[in-house]
């Protein structure tokens, strides 16, 4: 026996068998959710319904398929080199396939342009839609949606740090193109896979230091977006994502939250909001009421910011339970879509997937076993005493038996089981790469 199948046999027999109680639990967990009108029934449905949207750039490190050895540049940075990283769109595709198995409910597929696959060098001004047939067909066979993303970095055009707000007009119009082909793919993705498929278009412009001109960056963004969404696409709803700030872009980012919320209420598109891309103390969950008073919809990248935007695996943190309970106690859900991005090399990647998109269900699923008409009618007349006690006390229902009784009706793992299945695919694939 190797040393890795030691390992493997070890971890195994530290975790209990799969127990024959979950039905049990979930039926006295069922019972106690009751004693204040909640239907733990109503909940797993509802929360069958949501899909997440699981990004692909986790499996590969932000490398894709176009120069995967490439800098990424543009404040972006993966750190750790732990093994298995996939290097083909087949390992991708099948290290997703594991991730999905470990995953209960049904979910999407965030696409970057960079993981295009062609024989041949294409230019991303150049992308077509049978550059991606590959994921779509993917898609399809394993029940997917699908969203796409314009790449706008790690590339010689972005080398500059200024794409669609650049001075130089032969740069901005390749990404303007570039944006532009996008839209086109995502539509037919749409088409194909019967639905909508989400772009989000994020650059990373701005400067080191402080600019002379706030201004003209932000109007030729503006112009440049403007053609870029200039022709009509039924099947793909347009986003726009901003940041604070990025390493090389400390002291301007020309596509501000300001900027962008704005251009998003004049454009009724999407606009995206990222939980790394604010101030430490400035949190997401705050701005999803407000928003949706002015937007039709919202895209959300739920992510895990460490003292800035580094992208860590999702935890359930009080931010992460706070955006969840946004979304489902008003009831908003068809209106916000939830996407994942966070990309950490230090750990194995399937099991990053896995515990950011459980983690991201289990924070629903705790908003949507909420009392909220109890709650909503202490504060109407003013009893906050009974507001915060509720609050309080919710927190230690039995939250984990509706979980464990959800991934059992999914047929996958029950608790921490997954972890050892996580072991046996890096033993089996990941570790003979």
């Amino acid at each position: 026996m190797n040393s890795s199948a030691i390992e493997l046999h070890r971890f195994r027999h530290r975790l209990p068998p799969i127990t024959s109680l979950t039905p049990l639990m979930y039926s006295s967990a069922r019972e106690q959710y009751a004693t204040l009108g909640i239907d733990t029934e109503t909940a797993l449905q509802r929360l069958s319904n949501i899909p997440i949207s699981i990004h692909c750039w986790q499996g590969d490190d932000v490398g894709g398929f176009e120069n995967p050895d490439g800098p990424l540049g543009s404040g972006l940075a993966v750190t750790g080199n732990y093994p298995g990283k996939a290097r083909t769109p087949e390992e991708l595709r099948s290290d997703l396939e594991k991730a999905l198995s470990l995953i209960p409910g049904n979910h999407r597929l965030n696409l970057h342009a960079i993981y295009l696959e062609s024989p041949t060098r294409v230019e991303r001004d150049a992308i077509e839609t049978r550059h991606f047939q590959g994921w779509i067909d993917w898609c399809k066979a394993q029940g997917l949606g699908l969203d796409f993303n314009p790449s706008c970095f790690a590339h010689p055009m972005a080398d500059s740090g200024l794409t669609l707000s650049s001075p130089d007009a032969g740069i901005r119009q390749f990404w303007i193109d570039h944006c532009k082909a996008c839209r086109v793919i995502a539509n037919d993705m749409g088409a194909q896979l019967g639905g909508a498929t989400v772009t989000n278009i994020w650059v990373p412009d701005g400067y080191k230091d402080t600019p002379a001109d706030r201004m003209a960056p932000r109007q030729r963004l503006k112009d440049a977006l403007d053609e870029i969404l200039a022709v009509p696409t039924p099947h793909n709803l347009d986003a726009v994502e901003s940041k604070l700030f990025g390493i090389g872009s400390e002291a301007y980012v020309t596509g501000s939250h300001e900027f962008y919320m704005g251009y998003a209420m004049q454009k009724q598109i999407l606009l995206c909001l990222d939980a790394g891309h604010f101030h430490p103390t400035e949190m997401i969950s705050e701005k999803i009421s407000s928003c949706l008073l002015f937007l039709p919809q919202l895209l959300l990248h739920v992510s895990r910011g460490v003292r800035w935007d580094s992208d860590h695996v999702v935890t359930l943190s009080d931010e992460l339970y706070a955006i969840a309970r946004e979304i489902v106690s008003h009831q908003v859900e068809d209106r916000v879509h939830i996407g994942l991005d966070f990309f950490d090399a230090s750990i194995n990647r399937v099991a990053a997937w896995t515990i950011g998109v459980r983690n991201t269900q289990r924070a629903l699923l705790a908003g949507l076993l909420e009392p909220t008409a109890q709650l909503r009618q202490a504060e109407m007349e003013g009893d906050f005493t009974t507001r915060l006690a509720l609050q309080e006390e919710m927190k230690t229902f039995p939250l984990g038996a509706v979980w464990d009784e959800f991934c059992r009706r999914n047929d996958v793992p029950v608790g921490p089981q997954w972890i050892s299945e996580v072991r046996q695919y890096e033993n089996d694939v990941l570790s003979q790469r």
